[in-house]
C-alpha cells in the first residue's frame, strides 16, 4: 500500500535527488571503464530527463500558482533545466573514456547538484508551505504515474511549460523508447 508520504510531491522530488546523487557519486569513480561510464551515464540521463520533465509538469505549475514571486522562481529553475538538458545532449556525442565526455559529465554533475540543492533549500520549502497536503499528495501521485512514460533522452528545444510540454513530451517519449530498443548494429 502506498502511503501519503510516498506520494507527497516534495518527498518524491527529494527522493529522486538522493538517487541521482548516488549515481553521480558512482560516476566519479576513476576506475570505471569508458564503456561502463557511458552505460551508467545513459541510465542517469534517462532518470534525470524523467525527473526534470516531472518537475516541469507537476512542481513548477504549483510554484507559479501558489508561491509569492513564483513565476520568477519557476522561470529561473526552468532556465537551469534547459542548461542541464543541453549538457546531457552534448554528452551523447562522446565515448565514455573521452576526456571531453569526462569534463562534460563533471560540469553536469556540478550544475545538477547545485540545482537540486537550490530546490531543496528554496523551492520545495516554499511550495510545501504554500500548498495543502492533499494538493501535494495528488500532484505527487500524478508525478509518479507519469514518470514511467517520460522521454529517456534530453530534448533541449522542446517546450517546458503547459500546455505545450504536455502535448510534445509523450511523442518524444514514444520516439525515445523506440530508439532505445533499436540495436544500431542490426540497422
Amino acid at each position: 500500500m502506498v502511503t501519503t508520504a510516498e506520494t507527497n510531491l516534495v518527498n518524491i522530488v527529494v527522493s529522486d535527488h538522493r538517487l541521482l546523487n548516488r549515481v553521480f557519486t558512482e560516476l566519479q569513480d576513476e576506475n570505471l571503464t569508458g564503456e561502463w561510464r557511458r552505460a551508467l551515464t545513459d541510465a542517469l540521463v534517462a532518470e534525470l530527463v524523467g525527473h526534470l520533465l516531472a518537475e516541469e509538469h507537476y512542481l513548477y505549475p504549483l510554484v507559479r500558482s501558489y508561491v509569492n514571486n513564483g513565476r520568477e522562481l519557476a522561470d529561473r529553475e526552468l532556465a537551469e533545466h534547459a542548461e542541464l538538458k543541453r549538457l546531457m545532449k552534448e554528452l551523447e556525442e562522446f565515448d565514455g573514456a573521452d576526456p571531453r565526455f569526462i569534463a562534460l559529465l563533471a560540469e553536469l554533475t556540478r550544475r545538477c547538484r547545485r540545482h537540486m540543492a537550490d530546490e531543496e533549500d528554496v523551492t520545495l520549502p516554499l511550495v510545501g508551505a504554500a500548498c495543502s497536503p492533499l494538493t501535494l499528495q495528488k500532484r505527487g501521485a500524478k508525478m509518479l504515474r507519469n514518470k514511467k512514460f517520460a522521454p529517456t533522452r534530453p530534448h533541449p528545444d522542446a517546450p517546458d511549460r503547459p500546455p505545450a510540454n504536455l502535448i510534445v513530451d509523450p511523442g518524444a517519449a514514444f520516439v525515445d523508447r523506440l530508439r532505445d530498443r533499436i540495436d544500431p548494429t542490426e540497422v
